[in-house]
């Protein structure tokens, strides 16, 4: 890859912490900051001018509330993407914290990994990509997979890891 994933962001990130629980992940601000820089460093990930990200690090509880309430899914899960309507904000990213470490664990990967990972996904899915066809998955997916090589991370993409939004073959 040929882009600085280090680089500054032209996203103004605002993070929320909505649970004490991510007090226990030190460096949670940083990595939610270094993934959505990687992001926005990939050449196909094309951000508005001036554009801004909130994202909410919060508990499966409240997770399982907007999942129920807005999507019509009684139950928590890992990552949630909302859209704004209008101006530089691009939306909010909402990931919940015991549902996040306890893939981790499964997996055997590092929290803050899969933080990263999660970020990027939810990132992108403001930004317009997603996976609900084969063809979009796969370039979703390759987008996530070289934005985590260029900060070190392994492809998560591999057979049976746990994705965003549930298991994927």
């Amino acid at each position: 890859m040929s882009y600085d994933p280090l680089q500054e962001a032209p996203v103004q990130t605002d993070i929320a912490l909505l649970s004490d629980l991510w007090k226990g992940l030190a460096d949670a601000e940083e990595t939610v900051h270094r993934a959505v820089a990687a992001a926005v460093a990939h050449p196909e990930v094309k951000p508005p001018p001036d554009a801004e990200l909130s994202v909410a690090l919060a508990d499966d509880a409240e997770v399982k509330r907007l999942n129920r309430d807005y999507r019509a899914k009684d139950k928590p899960t890992n990552v949630l993407s909302f859209p704004a309507t209008h101006g530089p904000m691009l939306g909010d990213v909402i990931i919940a914290y015991e549902t996040l470490v306890k893939e981790a664990a499964d997996e055997d990967i590092a929290v803050s990994d899969h933080l990263t990972h999660l970020t990027i996904h939810g990132l992108l899915h403001l930004l317009g990509y997603d996976h609900e066809t084969e063809a979009e998955a796969v370039t979703m997916e390759r987008i996530e997979t070289e934005v985590l090589a260029s900060l070190g991370i392994k492809d998560p993409h591999a057979t049976g890891r746990i994705m965003p939004d549930g298991p994927h073959a």
